[in-house]
Formats: C-alpha cells, structure tokens, sequence
C-alpha cells in the first residue's frame, strides 16, 4: 500500500493460473466455434433445402393453377358450344318446360304433399301407361272439381257457402287465425297448411287477401318490435310468415317466367351436361365434376368419352349418336339416351331407364342385350360390380338399339335402390376412412391425397360461372318494360312500419327486406327448380343448387364473411365473387327504393287482373272444407276469441259462426243416423 511516500506490503498476491486452465479455455474456446461453425452450415443447409421445395412447390401450385386454367378453358368452351346448341333446340322445339301456373302453386303452397307425390311416381304403376307412365296428372286435390258426394247435402253447402262469408270478414279471420296461433297444438305445419288453404281460398280476391296478411304482419312487426326486430320473418312459423311467402309467389311468378327462367334454366342445363362430361357413380353420387365437396369423387378413375350410334325403335325419329362415358352404367347410358330423344319434351313424358332394353349389334346380325347385372357381371371387393361400357368393350360408333319393355318384362327394381352392401360401381360407398384402407391395400400405386381433387370444384365453378352471374343478374336487376311493382309496394309498406315505430337503423330494414324476397322466395326457387319446370331433379343437382343457394345467402347478408382454412367449402368456393354480388344487391335496394310509390289503387288493380288471368284455377270449395275442419277442431277457442272482440261481438259474428257449424254438423248427423 502506498500512501504519499508511506509503502507497506501487506502479503503478496500470484494473478493468473496453471497451464490446465489455459488449456481447458483454449479447448471450450474450440469447441465453441466448431459448434456455431456446424449450426451455421445446418442452417445454411437447411435453408438452401428450404428454398428448393419452396420453389418446387411454386412449381407445382403454377402447374396446378395453369392445369385448372386449361380445364376450366376447355370446359367452358365444350359447354358453351353445348349450351349454344341447346338454345337454338329450345328455340326451334316447345321452349323452355314451365309448369302451368295451377301446378307452380300447388307445389310452392303445399311442397310437402307434392314431395310425396313426386316420390310415389318414381315407382312404376303399369295400369295404361305407355312412353310416359311419369306423367304428372292433376291428382292434387285441389285442382280438380268440387263434387259433393252422395251423403253431402244441401245445409252442407249452403254452411260452406256461409263460412266463406265469415272469412271475407276481416274482423272474423284476423281474430280467426290469431285465435288459432295461441293454441299450443296448432303446429308450425298446420299454420303453413291453414296459410296456404286461406290463400287458394281468397286467391280470387287478391286485393283482400294482401289487406288480411298487412293487418296481420303489423301485429307481427309490434311483436318484434319489443325483441328483436332484426329477427322478424327469419322464419316460416306464423301464418302470416307463410301467407306472405305464398303472397310472393303470386305476385313474382310473371316475372320468373318471363325474365329469370331461361338463365335459371339454362344454368340446369350447364351444371346437368357439366356432371355428366365426367364419371359419376351411380350407387354413392359422388361425380367428378360437382360443386359440392360432399358429392366429389375423391378418387382418380380413368374414363373416356365415346359416341355410340342409337336408335330407338318406335320413337319415330331416326338414329342419334349419344356421347357416354366408357365408365357408365348400362342404366346411365340408357339414361343419356332417353334424354337426346326425349330433351324437347317436359321430363314427365320421358320412359324410364327401366322400362327400356339396350341391344348391341357387335357383329353382322348377331346381338348382345346390355344389363346392369348378369351372369359375365365380375366381384370387386366383396361386391358385384356393375356392368359399364368397358366391362362390355363397346367400341366408338358402335350400333346400339333401344325399345320398350313388355309391360310383363318391367321391372320394379331400381339401379339407385340395390344394396350399397351387395354391389359396387365406382368407389367403396363408404366414408373416407374405408377409402383410405382401400388405399393402403393397394400401396403400390401412386399415392395421392384426396384433398387434391378439390381443385376439381374450382373447374366446375369456372366453367358454370358465366351461367351463375348471368342468373344474379336477372334476379337483381329491374327491367323497364317490367318493373316489379308488388316488391315496390311491399318494401315501402316495411319502410312505413319501420318510421312508425323509430327504426332508423338501415341494417334492421335491410334485413327485413332480404327476409321477405330473396330468402323467403328466390332461395327458395333455387333449390326447388321442379317448382319451376317440368324438369328431373337428381340428388346430385340438389346437391350443386344448395351451394348455388348459399352465395346466393351469402350476398345478402350484411355481415362480412369471416373465412378461414376452417370454412366449409361451400363458402369458400364463391367467396371471391360474394363482395360483388353483394353490391348488386345494395343497388338493387336502392333501384327499388328511387321507383315512383304505387298507390293502393294502383295496387289493387294490379292485384285484380292477377286474380283474373287465373280464375277458376283451383277447388276453392275444398279448401273452404279444409279450413272448415280447423274451425270445428278449436270452435269454443274460436267463439270465445269472437266474444271477446268487441267488434265481432257487435256484428253477431260467433253467432254466425255457430251457424255454420250447425249447417254443417247436422247434417253430418243426420247422414250417420240413416248409415
């Protein structure tokens, strides 16, 4: 220690160590660069690997994308050339096939009876059928004549005839159905059911009926009003909800028919000849080509186009080549053939595939009939596998000819009913899992993974997209010559209720009216063409039209879509188009909004020649009848609900009512007494 000149040493102190801790130092120092050297050449390694896949990847996702651009190319300029040839078929033949009016009602207002009836027609009834044992006659009871029968009586009549009065009451019919509603077993299905027989009912007093379903939607919009106003007419569970959807239907069905049907008909068209350019499995459904991923073949068959020479004996035409794929079923074949000489006739006049033989001429006057099932048919899997074209090696061009069955020979058995168990077409009819095991089982073939067919739907999008935005357009556009004048009336009358009662947010009426139109009736025509037209819906067109369906939906909606990798498919696959669509809408609003108001006069004239150009349409009678049965099943509801309004109890309206039920009840005893 050193202080001034003071030093003193203290002890004395070594700094420093051995030579093994230089060493060791040395040795980590070493170490150290050497592991930082080989994770910087791992990196570099890596990322050079990296790099590599990332462009092979490019690669591949820019060969994918120009393999789906020459699909969609190519598929769309096949399909135009069809549809093209189409359109001069439907201009030179009958036209496009719409349903009679009568038909497009019945099937709107009661579309579970008719879906009954649809299927029971699906089962042959050989009892004087000839080429069309499908014919589709008016056996809904509403279209035919009112007959009273042997035990119907005169007080019957004259009962009936007193209670139509009482419902062109408006005091007796809006305390009616609200007397009705508040009966916890009166069902959403009797509501949709009382809805639509009070509308065949008034159908010939239109201006009336319109009166009935304001007066009752007020009471619906103060209900909701108090809740959420957002949520009124989301659904069909009220009578007024129904009344109104069937009050559209009247009113838009001139305008369907003559502006929207042909797009909406020639995108069935498109998206039919679009399945059928592909294989299609006739047992599962699942096709190639589809806009729906629950529907697609997930699997790479090998199938080619071919042209067959056919003719149809006793059709009276002379032989066409019909273009099959070598992987269809004899009855698929049969199937394309009925409809290249029966597609200018309505589908209820086609045959069936069953009720016909397929006959080919492979050599000199030697033939072979073509089954879906005999005794050369092979096993696959533990199943019979159907017979297709190739199993049968028919050549292109071969001569094939197709007649009516005995009606002895007919067969009740159809190919989409055999036991998915039993038989096998295509694929396994089971879930992925069965696939991938099948998938295994054969490991020595290129392996693929079924989410690369998904491409396949943005090619069949592509190809129909022209068709799709043609029918958007027509949806959403107001021609001159034929402005929709009940919508104008119909959105004002919302627009009035919302400033009556301090709506002022643009969402809430935006909603309502999307409620009232686009979801109420035009989602509803797009998943239901048969509504529409004489037309064969399979399972796999419902299919396509329920994502159609769901844009549609989409465009709507005020919400944003919030898609992700996640999002179903279905939503995925129009997203990119979905802000335009929703444009169109908005403007569609407002196109609506800017038009001229229509007066209750205007309206009512309007309304009048509607229920002119189609009097005498329906049984009116026996939908007095059919009401009449709700009116006896909740008659002391009824009276007190009439007792207590002051009105009907000043205007004797129970009494009247009562009236009615002894007209019509007496006379029923009277009947059972002289049984």
């Amino acid at each position: 220690v050193q202080v001034g000149n003071f030093r003193h040493m203290i002890t004395k102190v070594q700094l420093g160590g051995s030579e093994l801790a230089i060493v060791v130092s040395i040795v980590v120092c070493c170490v150290l660069l050497l592991l930082c050297t080989v994770a910087l050449v791992v990196y570099c390694t890596k990322s050079r690997r990296a790099e590599r896949y990332w462009q092979k990847t490019l690669l591949q996702m820019e060969e994918m994308e120009s393999q789906i651009r020459e699909e969609i190319r190519k598929g769309f300029a096949e399909l135009q050339t069809d549809m093209t040839d189409l359109t001069k078929e439907l201009n030179r033949s009958q036209g496009i096939p719409f349903l009679e009016y009568k038909q497009f009602v019945t099937r709107t207002f009661f579309p579970k009876m008719c879906s009954d009836y649809e299927k029971s027609l699906v089962q042959p009834t050989y009892e004087n059928d000839s080429l069309g044992p499908r014919a589709l006659p008016e056996t809904h009871p509403l279209l035919q004549d009112w007959q009273a029968n042997n035990t119907t009586r005169p007080n019957v009549e004259e009962g009936i005839t007193l209670f139509s009065t009482l419902l062109n009451n408006k005091h007796f019919l809006i305390t009616f159905v609200h007397a009705l509603e508040q009966q916890k077993d009166f069902a959403v299905r009797d509501r949709c059911s009382l809805a639509s027989l009070l509308t065949i009912a008034l159908h010939g007093k239109l201006e009336y009926y319109t009166s009935i379903m304001k007066d009752l939607l007020v009471d619906l919009i103060d209900a909701s009003a108090s809740k959420n106003p957002k949520l009124m007419l989301r659904r069909t569970e009220s009578v007024v909800e129904k009344m109104l959807t069937n009050w559209m239907s009247i009113c838009m069905y001139s305008y369907l028919k003559e502006t929207v049907g042909e797009p909406f008909f020639l995108l069935l068209c498109a998206i039919k000849q679009q399945i059928n350019k592909g294989s299609i499995d006739v047992l599962t459904g699942k096709a190639r080509y589809t806009l729906n991923e629950e529907w697609l073949l997930r699997e790479n068959i090998e199938a080619k186009p071919q042209n067959i020479n056919v003719s149809f004996q006793g059709c009276g035409m002379d032989s066409l080549s019909v273009r099959v794929m070598n992987t269809d079923t004899i009855c698929q074949v049969k199937e394309k053939i009925i409809e290249s000489f029966y597609k200018n006739l309505p589908f209820s006049q086609w045959p069936r595939a069953e009720d016909v033989d397929l006959e080919w001429f492979n050599s000199g006057s030697n033939s072979k009939l073509l089954q879906d099932l005999d005794n050369t048919s092979v096993m696959e899997d533990g199943r019979k596998k159907l017979n297709t074209v190739f199993h049968y090696q028919v050549p292109e061009g071969a001569s094939l000819a197709m007649s009516m069955k005995d009606k002895k020979e007919k067969t009740l058995e159809r190919v989409k009913d055999l036991d998915t168990e039993k038989y096998v077409h295509l694929v396994l009819p089971h879930d992925e899992l069965m696939e991938t095991k099948k998938s295994h089982r054969h490991s020595h073939r290129k392996k693929v993974l079924p989410e690369i067919y998904l491409t396949r739907l943005l090619s069949t999008k592509g190809t129909l997209q022209k068709f799709l935005d043609d029918l958007f357009l027509a949806i959403l556009s107001i021609p001159p010559d034929r402005p929709p004048l009940a919508i104008k009336y119909f959105f004002d009358f919302l627009e009035e209720q919302a400033d009556k009662r301090g709506i002022t947010d643009p969402d809430t009426l935006h909603i309502w009216k999307t409620n009232s139109l686009p979801l109420r009736f035009w989602v509803n025509i797009l998943k239901n063409p048969q509504f529409v037209f004489d037309i064969d819906k399979t399972d796999h067109m419902d299919a396509c039209l329920s994502v159609i369906a769901q844009a549609f939906i989409d465009a709507c909606s005020i919400s944003d879509l919030q898609l992700g990798k996640d999002s179903p498919t279905n939503k995925l696959l129009y997203a990119k188009e979905i802000p335009e669509y929703k444009k169109r809408v908005q403007c569609y609003y407002k196109q609506i909004q800017e038009m001229p108001p229509l007066s209750e006069q205007e309206m009512n004239a309007h309304l009048a020649e509607e229920s002119r150009k189609y009097r005498n349409e329906f049984n009116t009678n026996l939908a007095l009848t059919e009401i009449y049965k709700y009116a006896k099943r909740y008659r002391n509801q009824v009276i007190n609900a009439l007792e207590a309004n002051p009105t009907a109890r000043r205007t004797q309206l129970h009494h009247k009512f009562e009236q009615v039920i002894a007209l019509v009840e007496d006379n029923i005893y009277e009947c059972c007494s002289e049984a």
